[in-house]
């Protein structure tokens, strides 16, 4: 929500003014009513904006988020006016930000620690290792609806006709007709059951008969086959490292709950067990 956005972002403000060293080397980069606008509250609206921005512009991403700030300078100097500050709604609001504000830097900054490049490339080394090899092929097809045109199709293709020219003229399919035919390479549960029994049957260069899925009927080239590569550990780091992260960071909470004494004061005391019963007197 807006308002909440700007909660948040209005007590960084406050927090950013309490900082008086910090604010003597922030730029000045707009005043509205003789009240400044710095650098670092840029920063903070870009990241509170996130996505409204991420793709725009530099120069037009700067205007927009001076402008936002323009308006909340605005409509902050309003609210004080009207003495909106001063209510317990507000404090409490403040209060809840300023809590929110706490435990995502707290985060941010625990689980950074984790996301070493020893334990992502350790991560990546341990999970390789646990990966088995799997088989990919590269083919084309023809997708028509009916038998009788599948088997004109592979008539055609066993005259020496082109598969590419043939996919382009003859294949339904929309995501591989305009590349003649060409899917590209695919493990075996990428594709429905039919077609890939079909596929992974084939050998280098070999055609298939008709083959009926629930899309139609196919005339299938097995262009090659490979076993999968797998990625380079720079290909995956970004993941990992976000992987790490976000481990980490629930470890922090589940870590933090684990310590703390939780009361709820909102439900109802659990019943006493019952005592147990008096074992007989031996006579």
């Amino acid at each position: 929500m807006v308002v909440s956005r700007l909660a948040v972002l209005s007590f960084s403000l406050v927090l950013a003014a309490a900082a008086p060293a910090f604010a003597q080397q922030d730029k000045v980069v707009a005043k509205v009513d003789g009240i400044e606008i710095t650098e670092s509250e840029l920063a903070l609206a870009a990241d509170d904006l996130g996505e409204r921005t991420a793709q725009l512009p530099e120069d037009r991403k700067r205007e927009e988020l001076i402008n936002f700030l323009v308006d909340l300078k605005l409509g902050a100097k309003a609210a004080k006016a009207a003495k909106i500050g001063e209510s317990p709604e507000f404090a409490k609001r403040l209060a809840y930000s300023r809590d929110k504000l706490l435990l995502d830097d707290y985060l941010t900054s625990e689980s950074k620690k984790a996301a070493t490049q020893e334990a992502a490339k350790k991560l990546f080394d341990d999970t390789v290792k646990t990966l088995k090899p799997e088989e990919e092929v590269r083919a084309r097809h023809i997708l028509v609806p009916e038998e009788a045109q599948a088997k004109a199709a592979l008539e055609r293709l066993k005259k020496g006709e082109d598969f590419a020219k043939v996919a382009g003229e003859l294949s339904k399919d929309p995501g591989s007709g305009k590349e003649g035919g060409d899917l590209g390479w695919f493990a075996k549960e990428r594709m429905v059951p039919e077609f890939a029994e079909a596929a992974f049957k084939l050998e280098k260069g070999q055609l298939s008969e008709p083959v009926k899925s629930q899309f139609g009927w196919h005339v299938i080239k097995l262009e090659d086959k490979r076993t999968k590569p797998l990625p380079t550990f720079d290909e995956v780091k970004p993941q990992i490292e976000q992987y790490l992260v976000r481990k980490a960071q629930q470890d922090i909470i589940v870590g933090l709950r684990d310590k703390a004494k939780v009361e709820r004061l909102d439900q109802p005391a659990a019943a006493p067990a019952p005592a147990a019963p008096a074992e007989p007197k031996k006579p």
